[in-house]
């Protein structure tokens, strides 16, 4: 199992030893570390299947709500998907060392804003085990080493989905330490929270509830993400048919994601013209429709 046996404490300092070969690694090992782990999910699918669906069967039991169980469920499609955005961070350009801006004094001296890693990164996470390795390449590709805390309900699946990042990686160049899972418990959350000097970085996925939890503790910085309320806007000049189309993607391609579409504003110039198909799309869709007097 991927889950640390050592304390959260010392799995962070293991990454922060780790965190400094990283920053320097050359992008050619970062990305066949990258393309190891992506040929490795591939090869080791039926392994994270069986695993995802021990999860899924203590969902069930739990009673987790539909939504909850689409975020936490995997098959062989989300698994080569999962594969495939590995691989595009790999056709990425290396943002390490890049200069962002640069000039020269008068006396000749070269003054230059470069881009660096921050050194270690702690992600927390709630049902989407797909984060696992979407974080892990991320952080990879970065020169960032870092600490993954997962939820209790996807114990198996984030188990062995690190395994799999974890061991690529190591097999490409990787070094030891620069990626781990810590357990899911509220604790172990406490720890990950108060390692300050040690985690530069903590970025929570999920709900209120989770960023709620890190600001009762928190001594390391943490970057909270603001609560989803995605629109999408159909102006006067928009294409009706691309807009009807990215409408109905947005909203029911997966609607239990944070990033499904709730709320669509459409321009007065063109509201008669198109929302009585949107409507009837969406609503053919399954969709709840919520609207005001005018539309």
């Amino acid at each position: 199992m991927a889950v640390t046996a050592t304390s959260v404490a010392e799995t962070c300092a293991a990454a922060k030893r780790a965190a400094r070969e990283l920053g320097a690694l050359p992008s050619g090992v970062k990305d066949a570390a990258l393309e190891a782990i992506a040929t490795e999910l591939i090869e080791r699918t039926p392994e994270i299947l069986d695993a995802n669906a021990r999860d899924l069967e203590a969902g069930r039991e739990a009673g987790l709500t539909e939504a909850l169980m689409d975020r936490l469920a995997l098959d062989a499609g989300r698994v080569a998907a999962i594969a495939r955005q590995v691989r595009d961070i790999v056709a990425l350009p290396d943002p390490v060392g890049e200069v962002v801006e640069g000039f020269r004094l008068p006396n000749g001296l070269d003054v230059r804003k470069l881009r660096v890693p921050l050194g270690v990164i702690a992600v927390v996470y709630e049902a989407r085990p797909n984060v696992t390795i979407d974080a892990a390449a991320l952080c990879l590709k970065s020169g960032n080493a870092i600490v993954l805390r997962g939820s209790s309900m996807a114990t198996h699946s984030n188990a062995v989905l690190a395994a799999v990042a974890i061991e690529a990686g190591l097999s490409a160049g990787m070094p030891d330490g620069a990626m781990a899972l810590v357990a899911g418990g509220r604790e172990d959350l406490e720890q990950l929270a108060t390692q300050e000097g040690v985690v530069d970085l903590i970025i929570p996925r999920g709900g209120e509830g989770l960023k709620a939890a890190l600001k009762a503790v928190a001594t390391v910085p943490v970057m909270y993400a603001a609560s989803g309320n995605c629109h999408v806007y159909v102006d006067a000049t928009a294409s009706l048919d691309d807009a009807l189309a990215i409408t109905l993607n947005a909203k029911v391609q997966r609607p239990s994601v944070c990033n499904a579409a709730e709320t669509l504003l459409v321009h007065e110039a063109v509201a008669d013209a198109f929302l009585p198909s949107a409507l009837d799309a969406l609503s053919a869709a399954g969709v709840e429709l919520r609207v005001d007097e005018r539309a």
